[in-house]
C-alpha cells in the first residue's frame, strides 16, 4: 500500500511541477538550473509529505527565491525549518518574506514567537495582531491568535483586566477558557490560585484534566508547598494512574528532584502550553505535520518539559516515521524512570512491528527490571507484553501478583483475569482458563471480545455450543462490525450445520478482514459445504500464499485441498 501511495504522489506531484513550471514567470526561473529547480522541489515536497523534514530542508533550502513566482514555497520551506528545529533560521528566513510582502499565517506566528521568546512584548504582540486578519482553515487557529494577543498583554495590565479579556473568548473554546484561567491566576500570583487549579477538573468532570494537576502540583512545588504537591500528586495519580507526567513527579519528589520543567509565572511556558492545546487538537484530527509544527513552536519557548516530545513522538509514530519517533523515545527516556518505561513500551511496539521480537523482548525486560518500584499498571502493561509474545508463564506469574493484590470490584480486574485466562488457554490449561474468563465477564459483562474469545474456544472445543451462539449474538450487539467477532458468530452456525446463515456471516467477515488466514480458511469450509467446491479450492490455496498462516493451518488446508471436508 505505501508503494501504491508513492506512486501516487509522484504522479500528482510530477504533473503539477510541470505544470506549474509552464507557467511561471521566466524571469523568476532564469537563476535556477531548470532540470535541478524541478527535481529538488519535487524531492523535498515529498519529502516532507513523509514528514521527514530535515532531509526536506536540505533540498528546499536550494530554492530560496522561488516565493516570488510560487506563494506556497515559503509555507513548504518555513514548515521544513520549524519542524526539524532550525528557529532562528525560520525567523530570519521569515523576515526576509515579511520584506517582499509575502508574509501569511505561519510567517507572522513565526516573527511574534521568536520575539516572545527574546521577550521583546511589544514586537511580539504586533505580529500576533496580525494573526488576528489572516486566513486560516483550521478553527483552532481563532482560539490561537486571540489567547497570543491576550498572553501578550498580560506584562502591562492587571489580572482583572486580563480576566476579561479572557472571558470573552469564542464560545466554542468554553473549555480553554478555564484553562487560561487557572494560568492567569498563578501567573499574577493571586490569591484563588489554589482555587481554579482545584475547581478545574470539578467543573470538568467529562473531561481527563489531569495533566493540569500535573501543573497544580508543579505550583505548589515552586512555591515551596511540597507536603501539599505530594498529596496532589498522589491523589490524582489514584485517579489517573497512568498519567506519565504526574508519575515521573511522585519520583521525583519522593528523591528531592525539584525539577522546574514547568513555571505558570513564566509567561513563555503558558503560551507554549498554549501551542501544545492546539498541537493536540490537531494531532487528534490526524493532521501531524501541523501538529509538529506547533510543537515545535512550543519547544523553542520551553525545551524542558519532556511532555511536549511524547507528543511529538506519537505524531512520527502513527505516520510510521519510527526512525524519527526512535530518536526522539531515546531522549525521552533519559529524563527519569517513568519516561524511560514509556519510551521503552512505545520503542518496543515498533520492535514488534518491525519483525525483531527478540531485541523487543530484551528491551522491554530490561527497563522493566530498572523500574525502582512497580505498580500494578507497570506489571499489567509488562504481563499483557509477555502473553502477546507467547511467553505465557511469565504473563501468568504477573498477572497473579496483581489478582492477588486488588480486589474484584478493581478497574484492571476483568482485564487481568481475561489476560490470565487468555495465557491459560494458549498453554493449554483450560480449567483454568475458562475460570478466569468466566470471572471477568462476572466481573463486566459487556466485554465484547472477552465473549468472542470464550465463545470461541468452547466452539472449537465442541461444547456448549448452544451457549455460545447466544453469546455471540450479544458480542455481535456490541461490536455489530467487528469482523472477529461476525466470523466466530458464523463459525459457530457453521458448526451447528446452518450452512447458508453461517456463509452469510463468513462472507462479510472475509470482506471486512480479507488477508486474515483463519477466516478465509472458515469461508473456504462453507463454500465447500454450501457445494461450491471450486470456490472452496481458491480461498484455501489463497490462505497458503498469506505469509501470516501458521504451520498447523497450512497442513491443515493441503490435507483439505486433497481430501475435502
Amino acid at each position: 500500500m505505501k508503494i501504491f501511495k508513492f506512486k501516487v504522489n509522484f504522479i500528482f506531484y510530477l504533473m503539477f511541477v510541470i505544470m506549474y513550471f509552464s507557467t511561471a514567470q521566466s524571469k523568476n526561473l532564469d537563476k535556477f538550473e531548470r532540470g535541478n529547480y524541478v527535481s529538488d522541489y519535487f524531492t523535498g515536497i515529498l519529502l516532507q509529505n513523509d514528514n521527514k523534514y530535515e532531509e526536506s530542508y536540505k533540498f528546499l533550502k536550494k530554492l530560496q527565491g522561488l516565493e516570488e513566482a510560487h506563494i506556497d514555497y515559503s509555507s513548504k520551506y518555513l514548515f521544513s525549518l520549524v519542524n526539524s528545529g532550525k528557529l532562528k533560521e525560520a525567523f530570519n528566513y521569515a523576515k526576509r518574506i515579511e520584506k517582499k510582502r509575502l508574509s501569511n499565517f505561519e510567517t507572522d506566528l513565526v516573527i511574534g514567537t521568536y520575539y516572545l521568546k527574546k521577550e521583546n512584548f511589544d514586537l511580539a504582540k504586533n505580529y500576533f495582531l496580525k494573526l488576528k486578519n489572516r486566513k486560516s482553515r483550521f478553527i483552532i487557529n481563532k482560539f490561537l491568535s486571540d489567547a497570543l494577543v491576550n498572553w501578550v498583554d498580560v506584562n502591562s495590565i492587571d489580572l482583572d483586566e486580563a480576566q476579561r479579556k479572557i472571558n470573552r473568548i469564542d464560545s466554542r473554546f468554553e473549555r480553554l477558557k478555564d484553562i487560561q484561567n487557572v494560568f492567569l491566576h498563578c501567573f499574577y500570583d493571586s490569591k484563588k490560585t489554589d482555587f481554579y487549579f482545584e475547581n478545574l477538573a470539578i467543573k470538568n468532570k467529562d473531561t481527563d484534566f489531569s495533566r493540569y494537576n500535573y501543573f497544580y502540583a508543579t505550583y505548589l512545588t515552586n512555591v515551596g508547598k511540597v507536603t501539599k504537591a505530594k498529596k496532589i500528586t498522589k491523589s490524582s495519580l489514584d485517579l489517573y494512574p497512568r498519567n506519565l507526567l504526574l508519575k515521573q513527579l511522585q519520583m521525583n519528589l519522593k528523591e528531592q528532584k525539584y525539577k522546574n520543567d514547568f513555571n505558570c509565572k513564566d509567561l513563555t511556558h503558558i503560551v507554549a502550553e498554549i501551542f501544545y492545546i492546539v498541537a493536540n487538537a490537531l494531532s487528534s484530527q490526524d493532521i501531524y505535520k501541523l501538529s509538529s509544527f506547533y510543537l515545535n513552536l512550543s519547544k523553542f519557548l520551553n525545551n524542558n518539559f519532556h511532555s511536549f516530545d511524547t507528543l511529538l513522538a506519537e505524531n512520527f509514530y502513527k505516520i510510521d516515521n519510527f526512525d524519527e519517533a526512535k530518536k526522539i523515545y531515546n531522549e525521552i527516556s533519559k529524563k527519569g524512570s517513568a519516561f524511560a518505561w514509556y519510551a521503552a513500551k512505545q520503542k518496543t511496539k515498533i520492535l514488534i512491528y518491525e519483525k525483531k521480537n527478540e531485541e523487543a523482548i530484551k528491551l522491554l525486560k530490561n527497563s522493566f527490571d530498572k523500574l525502582p518500584e512497580k505498580n500494578i499498571y507497570e506489571k499489567y502493561d509488562y504481563a499483557v507484553f509477555l502473553k502477546n509474545n507467547d511467553q505465557f508463564d511469565k504473563a501468568i506469574k504477573y498477572y497473579t501478583e496483581i489478582i492477588d493484590t486488588i480486589n474484584k470490584d478493581h478497574p484492571l480486574y476483568p482485564k487481568v483475569t481475561d489476560g490470565r485466562g487468555v495465557a491459560y488457554e494458549r498453554k493449554g490449561d483450560w480449567e483454568k482458563a475458562e475460570k478466569d474468563l468466566l470471572a471477568s465477564l462476572k466481573s463486566s459483562p459487556d466485554q465484547a471480545y472477552v465473549i468472542n474469545y470464550l465463545a470461541y474456544s468452547w466452539i472449537e472445543k465442541g461444547i456448549k455450543i448452544e451457549k455460545s451462539l447466544k453469546m455471540l449474538k450479544r458480542a455481535n450487539d456490541l461490536k455489530s462490525e467487528d469482523p472477529f467477532i461476525i466470523d466466530s458468530l458464523g463459525w459457530v452456525l457453521f458448526k451447528m450445520k446452518k450452512y447458508s446463515a453461517s456463509k452469510n456471516y463468513l462472507q462479510s467477515a472475509v470482506k471486512l478482514m480479507p488477508e486474515d488466514p483463519v477466516i478465509n480458511d472458515h469461508y473456504g469450509d462453507v463454500l465447500w459445504k454450501s457445494g461450491n467446491k471450486i470456490q472452496a479450492r481458491y480461498y484455501w490455496n489463497y490462505v497458503l500464499n498469506l505469509k501470516e498462516t501458521k504451520d498447523d493451518l497450512r497442513k491443515q488446508i493441503e490435507n483439505k485441498l486433497i481430501l475435502g471436508l
